[in-house]
C-alpha cells in the first residue's frame, strides 16, 4: 500500500513541495482543475520519470505494488490506436478453481504482511544497533580521545575521525596482546619517540677514583713519622717536640757550620753525624712516600675534579641530557670541596712529617657520583636503542598506548560488544525468516500465476462491458473481437462500421471507465490478472452527464466496498476529483457512518501558480448546503438571533415543505394538545418574523431565553412529525462539529 507522496520541483509544485502523509485504504483528494491533481496521477503511474527526480513514493515495508491509474493519458494510451488489448480475468473459472486461487492469494497476502512485519522488526532491530553503535562512537570519542589528545595524538594518528577511531578501539581490543604499562612510562617514552626525530646520545665517561680512596686510607698519614731514637740527641728532640723544627733546619747545614738554631759556628762534624744518624733511611722512606702521595693525589683529584667539571658542562648544555644534573652538581661541588680540605692536609703532612692526619673520605661522593652516571648511561642506553630501533619502538609504543586506553575502559567497551553481539544475532535470525518468507512468496506466487494461466479469459471482461453499456442505456455500439489480432478489442456499431472515430467524447470516456475498470479486475497478462494492486482515478467523470455521474459513482463505491472488507486483489483507492457533487455522491456511505478510519480527505489548491494541500483526515471537507445549516446551528452562540431564526426557516423549509411537501399547518397540527400547537405556531411566527425583518428591542433584551425555549419546540416538530432519527443524525452531527472545534 502507498502510505506517502511527495512531490517536488514538478508541474505547479514549487521546491518546496508537498508532502502527503498517512494515506489510508481509501483517499479522497478534491481540487480545482489545473491546481495539479493529475500530476500526482502521473507521478504513481511512472515514478521513474526523470520529470519526478525530486519526488518520492514511500510504500508501505518499502514493497511498491502494481498502481493502475485511470487519466487522459489512460484513454490515450488504450483508445488512441483504434483497439484495446484483452483483459483476462477469472471469467468462466469454476467455483473449486476461484476458491483455490483465493485460498493462495490469502496465504500469499499473509505471507507478505509477515515479510512486512518481519522486515519491520528487522529495521527496528537493525535502528537499535545502529542507535548503540552511534551513542558508542560518541562516548568513546569524548572519554577517550578527547581526554588523551593532548598526550597521545601521535598514536592517533589515522583515526582522528569519530567512526575511525571507533573501528580502531574495538580491534584493538580484540587482538591487542601487549604488555599494560602505566600511564608515567607511557607519557615519558612519547617525550622521546613522539616528539622530534630522537638522535643518538653519548655515554657519559665513567670515573675512576680507586687510587684516589687507596691514598686517602693509607696508613702512613697517620703516623707520626720521627727520627731514629737511639742517637744522643733523640732524647732531646723528642722531649722537646722539635722533630719537625730539626728535620727542617737541617737544610741550612749541609753547607754552612753555622749553627741555623744559634747563628754560632758549633755546628760540627759529631754533630752533623747525629743529625744524620737520626733522620736516617727510614725517615726519609717514610717523607719522600708521603711527598709521593700527595703528589699522586693532587695530580689524581685535579684530572678528576677537571673529568666531571666538563661533564657537568657537557650535560648542561644537552636539553636531551638524561643526567640528573642538580643532583650531579651538588654532589661534585661537595666533592670539591672536600678535594681542597685533603690538599691541604696533605701539605701540612708534607711539612711536618711528624703529624698524625686523615683525609676526608671521598668515597660517599664519588660512588653517588658514579651511581647518577651509571643511571645516566643506563637510560642513553635505552634511547640509543630506541633511535637504532625508532620504529619499532614507535609502533610498541603505539600499541602500548592503546592497550592503556582499552584497559581503562574495558567494561564499556565490554558492555557495548556484548549488547551489540545479541543484537547481531537477532538481526541474522530476522534476515533468514525475512529471507524464507520471500522465497515462499516467490514460489507461492509462480504457482498462482500458472493456476491463472488455466482459468483466465478474455470474453468474460467483454461480456461484463457490453452488459454494463446496455444496462445503461448504451445500446447503439459494443465491444467486439478484432479480426486481425488475436486478444485485441474494438468498438463497433450496430451496422458493423467501426465506431472509434465517431465516439463522442461522453461515450468514449464512460466506455474508456468501464475498460479500467475491468483491468482492475484482471490484467491484460494471464499469470498476473490476482496481482495485488492500487487504483488510482483521475476525474472519471469528466465530459459525462449528470446520469452516467452516478451510474460511476455507483461502481466505484462497490470498488470501496471491497477495498474495506479486503475482498479480492485491490488494496487502495486514491480517487481525484474537481466534481463537487461526484466527490459528494462517491464519498457519501450512509447516514450512519460519518467518518471512517480506512478513509480520508485532502484539498489541492493553487495560489499564485504553486500547488498546496491541506489534509482534512476523516473529515470529509465537501458538504451539502442542507448539513452546512444544521453545522451553523452548532455556532449559535456565537450567532445572532436573526441569523439561528433564518437558519431554523431553511431546515424545516428544506426537509418538511420543499422534500415533504408539508405546510406550516402540518407542522402545527402534529402537535397533541392546543397549548403545544401555540408553541409550535410561535416558532413558526418567530423564525418568519427574524428572517424577514427586524426585531424591537425588547425582543432583543429577551433573545437568549426565547432562542433556548425555541430550540426545544425545533426538536419537537421532528420527533411529532415522526423524523426523530433523522434529528439525532443531523444534530449527531452536530455536536461532532462541536467536538472538532473544541
Amino acid at each position: 500500500m502507498l502510505e506517502s507522496i511527495t512531490v517536488k520541483s514538478a508541474a505547479t509544485y514549487d521546491a518546496k513541495g508537498i508532502q502527503i502523509d498517512s494515506l489510508r485504504k481509501i483517499n479522497f483528494l478534491y481540487g480545482a482543475n489545473g491546481c495539479g491533481k493529475t500530476t500526482l496521477s502521473k507521478l504513481i503511474y511512472s515514478p521513474a520519470d526523470t520529470v519526478y527526480s525530486n519526488c518520492h513514493l514511500g510504500w508501505r515495508g518499502n514493497l511498491p505494488v502494481n498502481a493502475l491509474v485511470y487519466n487522459k493519458d489512460f484513454r490515450e494510451r488504450n483508445f488512441g490506436k483504434g483497439k484495446m488489448d484483452g483483459v483476462f480475468t477469472l471469467g468462466q473459472a469454476t467455483k473449486e478453481d476461484i476458491n483455490a486461487i483465493e485460498k493462495m492469494q490469502s496465504e500469499l497476502a499473509e505471507i507478505k504482511d509477515k515479510g512486512i512485519e518481519k522486515k519491520h522488526t528487522l529495521e527496528k532491530q537493525e535502528e537499535i544497533k545502529s542507535k548503540g553503535d552511534n551513542d558508542f562512537k560518541e562516548a568513546v570519542w569524548v572519554d577517550i580521545y578527547k581526554e588523551n589528545e593532548d598526550e597521545f595524538r601521535e598514536a592517533f594518528r589515522g583515526f582522528m575521525k569519530k567512526d575511525s577511531f571507533r573501528d580502531k578501539i574495538l580491534y584493538e581490543f580484540k587482538s591487542n596482546k601487549e604488555t599494560l604499562s602505566t600511564i608515567k612510562e607511557l607519557k615519558e617514552k612519547s617525550q622521546t619517540i613522539f616528539g622530534k626525530i630522537p638522535t643518538s646520545l653519548s655515554l657519559v665517561s665513567k670515573i675512576e677514583f680507586k687510587r684516589l680512596l687507596e691514598i686517602e686510607s693509607d696508613k702512613i698519614l697517620k703516623n707520626k713519622i720521627i727520627g731514629k731514637a737511639d742517637v744522643s740527641i733523640a732524647g732531646l728532640i723528642q722531649k722537646l717536640n722539635l722533630n719537625d723544627w730539626v728535620n727542617e733546619g737541617r737544610n741550612y747545614i749541609a753547607e754552612n757550620e753555622i749553627c741555623p738554631f744559634c747563628q754560632q759556628k758549633t755546628i760540627s762534624e759529631n754533630f752533623k753525624k747525629q743529625l744524620e744518624d737520626y733522620f736516617d733511611e727510614s725517615f726519609t722512606k717514610d717523607t719522600t712516600r708521603v711527598k709521593e702521595l700527595s703528589d699522586e693525589y693532587n695530580r689524581l683529584s685535579q684530572n678528576l675534579q677537571s673529568l666531571l667539571d666538563q661533564i657537568e658542562s657537557q650535560q648542561k648544555s644537552n636539553s636531551d641530557s638524561k643526567l640528573k644534573i642538580e643532583s650531579f652538581s651538588a654532589l661534585l661541588k661537595t666533592l670539591i670541596s672536600q678535594f681542597v680540605t685533603n690538599k691541604e692536609l696533605l701539605g701540612n703532612k708534607g711539612k711536618e712529617p711528624s703529624r698524625s692526619i686523615e683525609l676526608v673520605s671521598t668515597k660517599v661522593q664519588l660512588e653517588d657520583i658514579q651511581k647518577l652516571i651509571d643511571e645516566c648511561n643506563v637510560e642513553v642506553k635505552a634511547h640509543n636503542d630506541i633511535v637504532n630501533d625508532y620504529t619499532n619502538q614507535k609502533n610498541y609504543l603505539i600499541r602500548a598506548i592503546w592497550k592503556y586506553l582499552i584497559e581503562g575502559h574495558r567494561g564499556t567497551i565490554e558492555a557495548f560488544m556484548k549488547k551489540q553481539e545479541g543484537l547481531e544475532k537477532g538481526i541474522q535470525v530476522l534476515q533468514k525468516q525475512h529471507k524464507d518468507l520471500q522465497e515462499n512468496y516467490i514460489k507461492l506466487n509462480k504457482k498462482i500465476k500458472e493456476a491463472n494461466k488455466n482459468v483466465t479469459s478474455v470474453q468474460h471482461s467483454v461480456d461484463e462491458i457490453n452488459r454494463t453499456l446496455k444496462s445503461y442505456g448504451f445500446l447503439n455500439f459494443e465491444i467486439v473481437p478484432s479480426k486481425k489480432e488475436p486478444n485485441q478489442y474494438q468498438i463497433q456499431r450496430e451496422d458493423g462500421s467501426i465506431a472509434e472515430s465517431t465516439l463522442s467524447e461522453g461515450e468514449a470516456t464512460f466506455i474508456s471507465f468501464l475498460y479500467y475498470l475491468q483491468l482492475t479486475k484482471g490484467s491484460t497478462k494471464e499469470e498476473s490478472i490476482t496481482e495485488e494492486r492500487i487504483l488510482v482515478i483521475d476525474d472519471p467523470i469528466s465530459s459525462l452527464d449528470s446520469n452516467i455521474l452516478f451510474v460511476v459513482s455507483s461502481l466505484i463505491k462497490e470498488i470501496i466496498k471491497s477495498i474495506k472488507q479486503n475482498i479480492g486483489s485491490i488494496k487502495q483507492l486514491i480517487l481525484l476529483t474537481h466534481n463537487v457533487y461526484f466527490h459528494k455522491e462517491v464519498s457519501f456511505v450512509d447516514g450512519r457512518t460519518p467518518k471512517n478510519g480506512d478513509t480520508h480527505y485532502w484539498i489541492i489548491r493553487k495560489n499564485n501558480s504553486v500547488s498546496s494541500i491541506q489534509a482534512f483526515e476523516m473529515k470529509n471537507p465537501i458538504q451539502s448546503s442542507y448539513e452546512l445549516l444544521w453545522k451553523e446551528l452548532s455556532n449559535s452562540s456565537k450567532n445572532s438571533g436573526i441569523t439561528i431564526q433564518n437558519t431554523m426557516r431553511r431546515i424545516i423549509e428544506n426537509y418538511f415543505k420543499i422534500l415533504g411537501k408539508y405546510a406550516d399547518d402540518d407542522l402545527i397540527k402534529s402537535f397533541d394538545n392546543h397549548q403545544e400547537q401555540e408553541i409550535c405556531r410561535s416558532l413558526v411566527c418567530w423564525i418568519n418574523d427574524g428572517s424577514h425583518g427586524l426585531p424591537d428591542d425588547l425582543y432583543v433584551e429577551q433573545q437568549d431565553a426565547i432562542i433556548e425555549r425555541y430550540f426545544e419546540v425545533f426538536k419537537q416538530i421532528f420527533v411529532k412529525m415522526g423524523h426523530e432519527e433523522h434529528y439525532k443524525m443531523m444534530f449527531r452531527v452536530l455536536m461532532d462539529e462541536k467536538i472538532d472545534v473544541a
